[in-house]
Order: structure tokens, then C-alpha cells, then sequence
């Protein structure tokens, strides 16, 4: 959990990728004010501001499971199998992927080498 600060009196999350923050308000499995909900994996999570319930937030990141980087749910920055991935980590894991990841990465980076 580096990528988190507490500058300023207020909790920062920063991706380490694409450098995005925003404040967060929990990190864990089990957000506050929720009834049911568990998540699979440990996550900065803040209140949903266009929201007045309490139990509504919004998933800002997490920590790869390899490197242990704070890395965004951005499509850029990281995917959810099983567990976060970095991109980076993947792209160097791609083989021990599913036939269906590889081939998704594989069109992200299609379309990302013709823009």
C-alpha cells in the first residue's frame, strides 16, 4: 500500500501506471456501512459522490498480485483474474494466462499500436 499518502490531512490513492489519484476512504474487503458485501480482494474504495447512499462506492484500485504495485481498475493499467494484475506483469505472464486473456491483451494492443 505505498502508493498511498496522507498529505494534507486526506487519504490519496495514486496508480503507479498512469499516476490518476483520488481521495479514498477505505481500504480493505468489507466497505463500511454495507450489509453484504465482501469483495475478492483487497481494494481503495471511496464514496460515491453522485450518491447519496451510504452503501454506494466506487472501486479505485488495488495492488497487483505479483509486483505488489497500487494500480488503477483502469482497462490501461490492470485486469481483475482471479486477482489484480498489472498490465506490465502480464504482458511479462501472458503465457500462463487463458487462451482468452492472451487474446484480449493481444487486441488491446492492436488497437493501442494504431491510434
Amino acid at each position: 500500500m505505498e502508493s498511498a499518502s496522507s498529505a494534507g490531512g486526506g487519504t490519496q490513492f495514486l496508480c503507479e501506471l498512469c499516476g490518476i489519484t483520488a481521495p479514498f476512504s477505505y481500504y480493505g474487503q468489507k466497505p463500511p456501512g454495507t450489509r453484504a458485501v465482501v469483495l475478492l480482494e483487497e481494494c481503495f474504495l471511496m464514496k460515491d459522490p453522485f450518491r447519496p447512499e451510504k452503501e454506494k462506492f466506487l472501486i479505485l484500485g488495488s495492488s497487483c498480485s505479483l509486483c505488489r504495485r497500487t494500480v488503477c481498475v483502469g482497462t490501461e493499467c490492470s485486469l481483475f483474474y482471479t486477482k489484480r494484475f498489472c498490465l506490465q506483469c502480464v504482458s511479462k505472464h501472458l503465457d500462463q494466462f487463458p487462451q482468452q486473456i492472451q487474446a484480449e491483451v493481444a487486441k488491446k494492443k492492436k488497437t493501442s499500436s494504431t491510434r
